[in-house]
């Protein structure tokens, strides 16, 4: 059941004890401002249609709880407590008064991560949008391609990573975590009643990869050898899981997604041992996180990183998330895409559209080319006779490309993008929405301070 609240509160609605208020140049209040919390709050009480069950925590509790842990990059454990400590965060949150009592367990911030998906974020961020820019709804221009309205405004957009948080990924050391796995399922299969049992020879696998792991430098050749010892024991320890299976063993469901993953993995670790290679088709380089990918980036940092692979787009100061995936993919086919929903937003297309070398193959500049967008960029192959670049265009250009590079590092540095900690596939989709949320949100504060130190400026003045 959901309990939705049909008026959006304000400050002074806010109970405090005798003698305390609160102040409204407090950020948390700011922030709050920003937010349309009614019109979110009833579309998010639509997706509940049960009228039985314990009444679900309101939109404004779970979405005010991952913005506040998504700024100050905290546990589950910490948001909730600093929300039960500090008023301005209980306003924020929604919350009628202050209170000392906790606001919800902090198991609850999993289900709050499940909940708001990305989809729901992205309507989230349109609405902050919507609101911040006066917007009442999204302009579509339902017109011929004859009287096309004139293009207009600028499009930037570019890829990254978001790193999650898992261990290097190194062969050896996969395969001793999938042997160590295996050991453990048969322990949890194995029952007295069936007798000695089967040989698994842990010690030795054991003495054999702490041989390796120890030693400060290891050769290519030492390294071989022993992934070929835990390749035999893993493969020993899978043919006994078999043969408990067969014998009519169950295993709990998580212990046969575990089970199918390391035979995936033993799959591919056999195929790049055998044909020396570190390359194969789907890699898997965590155990428990499989749908992490290698994103091959070529950065001074980081050759390659392991997470979700993203698009952005920046137009009049604003973020949205274009696209975002596990595997890797070529951002340059998702150009149209993402130029088609900027023409749905504002009714035209963009006159500029500002992006890498890589997004300039022939179907986007041909796109491009037929309805009079500018895509910034070298000419493809050898440039024509004559040909002298406007190098004044060409440096703003790069100057305003610029924006999306800074959002970018904004988000990896202050909202949780640099490194996703959230372990199920879902919620660090959700991590990775949140952060483009909370951008917008901060450049709409930033926005808001400006004009309220030039107010004051030309008061004095006058």
């Amino acid at each position: 059941m959901y309990k939705y609240l049909s008026k959006q509160m304000g400050m002074m609605d806010f109970g405090m004890p005798l003698g305390m208020k609160l102040d409204e140049s407090n950020r948390w209040v700011k922030k709050a401002n920003t937010i349309p919390w009614d019109e979110i709050e009833h579309r998010y009480a639509s997706l509940f249609s049960s009228e039985v069950g314990n009444v679900a925590k309101p939109l404004r509790m779970a979405l005010g709880a991952l913005l506040i842990q998504g700024e100050r990059k905290i546990s589950d454990e910490e948001v909730r407590l600093q929300i039960q400590e500090t008023p301005c965060l209980q306003y924020f949150c929604g919350l009628p008064e202050y209170t000392e009592e906790p606001p919800f367990d902090a198991s609850l911030m999993v289900h709050f991560r499940k909940r708001l998906t990305p989809e729901i974020l992205g309507e989230v961020n349109e609405l902050i949008i919507a609101k911040a820019t006066g917007k009442q709804e999204v302009v579509t221009a339902d017109v011929d391609d004859d009287s096309e309205p004139p293009n207009s405004g600028t499009l930037i957009t570019d890829s990254t990573c978001a790193p999650q948080n898992i261990r290097y990924p190194q062969d050896l050391s996969l395969l001793n975590e999938a042997r160590e796995n295996l050991e453990g399922i048969i322990d949890k299969l194995h029952t007295p009643s069936d007798g000695k049992k089967p040989r698994t020879y842990r010690k030795n696998a054991r003495r054999d990869y702490m041989k390796i792991a120890k030693k400060r430098q290891r050769t290519a050749k030492e390294i071989r050898k022993a992934i070929k010892k835990q390749l035999g024991y893993v493969q020993r320890d899978l043919k006994i899981l078999d043969a408990y299976l067969q014998s009519g063993k169950q295993l709990s469901e998580r212990d046969m997604e575990r089970l199918s993953t390391i035979k995936t993995l033993f799959e591919q670790q056999l195929y790049m041992f055998t044909n020396r290679t570190h390359t194969v088709k789907d890699r898997i380089v965590s155990i428990s996180q499989p749908w992490v990918r290698p994103i091959v980036r070529g950065k001074a940092k980081a050759k390659c990183e392991f997470g979700a692979k993203l698009d952005i787009s920046v137009s009049n100061g604003f973020v949205r998330l274009e696209h975002s995936s596990f595997d890797a993919y070529n951002e340059s086919e998702n150009l149209i895409e993402i130029i088609e929903r900027y023409k749905e937003r504002e009714g035209r297309y963009p006159e500029r559209v500002l992006a890498d070398q890589i997004y300039r193959n022939r179907d986007n500049l041909n796109f491009c080319k037929d309805r009079k967008i500018r895509l910034m960029g070298k000419p493809l192959g050898r440039p024509p006779k004559g040909y002298a670049p406007d190098k004044k265009q060409t440096r703003k250009d790069e100057t305003d490309r610029i924006e999306v590079e800074r959002r970018f590092s904004h988000a990896k540095g202050s909202f949780g993008l640099g490194l996703i900690r959230t372990k199920l596939k879902e919620t660090s989709e959700t991590a990775i929405a949140l952060s483009v949320v909370l951008l917008n949100i901060a450049y709409i504060g930033r926005i808001l301070h400006t004009l309220f130190w030039q107010r004051k400026y030309s008061r004095c003045m006058a």
